[in-house]
């Protein structure tokens, strides 16, 4: 009877802590909708984080490193796009974009060059407190003067909710073939994996600690036009 507690309890345990984890399933042109996987490369990893800041699944996640059945979606620079999950993100951190040119087509890159970053959304700091966007669906908008061409568009998720822990990474990759007839090279540019060190203030920080009023997010500088 105390090996059957046993079981159920540690059954019961991890349970719950895969209901705290949450995977982005669908890209769509405008706001949220779309079909999961169409348009995001599927995982192998059901919604677990990476946690290894050396592996190349930081760049778009464990199974994510080709296409496969992904299809790629048309976008014009200047279109909004959306991201969903499964759940709404669970746990205290900053979300980011990144993109990455593909040498030919987004399906077969494996990210293994240059990134950069679109957008972060950080921590909003007032009344004692940081208050993170935690939601069910995150949208960006392609840069109006990259150049024409197939791109991983990627999101990220940084959990650094249990200070002390080694933080957590949720990590999607769409692929995106970009109309127009922007010809500006983004800059600054970073490697992934390379891009994040285990040293970053945002990657260390104890957001419960009563001095917790400023945050810089992991990554590069974010990419203007």
């Amino acid at each position: 009877m105390k090996n059957i507690v046993s079981i159920l309890a540690a059954v019961a345990l991890a349970a719950q802590s895969a209901s705290g984890h949450y995977i982005f399933q669908t890209l769509n042109k405008g706001g949220s909708g779309g079909t999961a996987y169409q348009y995001v490369r599927r995982n192998t990893n059901m919604n677990s984080p990476v946690t290894d800041l050396a592996s190349n699944d930081m760049r778009c996640n464990v199974g994510g490193a080709t296409g496969g059945s992904t299809s790629t979606l048309a976008l014009n620079a200047g279109d909004q796009f959306t991201f969903t999950l499964d759940q709404a993100v669970y746990h205290q951190g900053p979300v980011s974009l990144y993109m990455s040119k593909a040498p030919s087509t987004a399906a077969t890159y494996d990210g293994s060059g240059d990134w950069f970053k679109i957008y972060d959304w950080g921590p909003k700091f007032g009344g004692g407190s940081a208050q993170w966007t935690m939601t069910a669906s995150y949208s960006g908008t392609i840069p109006t003067c990259i150049p024409a061409g197939e791109y991983l568009l990627r999101i990220q998720s940084l959990a650094i909710h249990n200070p002390g822990a080694t933080p957590q990474w949720y990590i999607s990759c769409g692929q995106v073939k970009v109309s127009g007839s922007g010809s500006k090279t983004p800059s600054p540019t970073a490697k992934i994996p390379g891009a994040f060190k285990a040293t970053d203030p945002g990657y260390t920080a104890n957001i419960y600690n009563p001095s917790f009023t400023s945050y810089t997010v992991p990554g590069p500088a974010v990419f203007t036009c």
